[in-house]
């Protein structure tokens, strides 16, 4: 079942919220308090429709760990999301993160596992983003908002 019309309109005000700066505060501490509820649950705090995880990033400034839940979608041993930032025309802070360390943890559901983040190739980039916007229809209405190309993130497994 789809998103209803009024749903979609409702969520999209709330984005469009939430995506200004002097929000940021608000977020980031909805996102904090996602990420402590999936983890007491092993991820069970989520919504079936929308596969989330946690990621975990350093922070290119702090050097501390930086968790924060995202959406993805799997591409074999591959996980993907995308750095839409509610369609901000800034990106995530977690992707800036990733782009000076690429190398990030990831727990799905009750699961951890090391991962290194690559940008999707320009050849991998539609089929990716169609398949994000299929599982999130959101994401369809946050590349409207925003003049930059929603970066499309590939996570590869790596160690054991």
């Amino acid at each position: 079942m789809g998103t209803t019309p009024a749903t979609s309109r409702f969520f999209n005000a709330v984005s469009n919220i939430l995506r200004r700066p002097s929000m940021r505060p608000v977020t980031r501490t909805i996102s904090a308090m996602h990420a402590l509820a999936y983890q007491a649950t092993d991820g069970r705090a989520q919504n079936a429709k929308y596969p989330t995880m946690l990621l975990t990033v350093t922070g290119r400034k702090s050097g501390k760990p930086r968790t924060v839940p995202v959406v993805y979608i799997k591409d074999g041993d591959r996980l993907v999301i995308a750095a839409a930032y509610s369609g901000s025309d800034t990106d995530p802070a977690w992707w800036l993160n990733l782009r000076a360390d690429p190398r990030a943890e990831v727990q799905v559901m009750g699961s951890t596992m090391q991962v290194e983040a690559t940008e999707a190739s320009s050849d991998d980039r539609p089929e990716l983003w169609r398949r994000l916007v299929q599982m999130y229809p959101y994401f369809a209405d946050y590349e409207r908002r925003t003049t930059r190309q929603i970066p499309v993130i590939v996570l590869n497994p790596v160690g054991p």
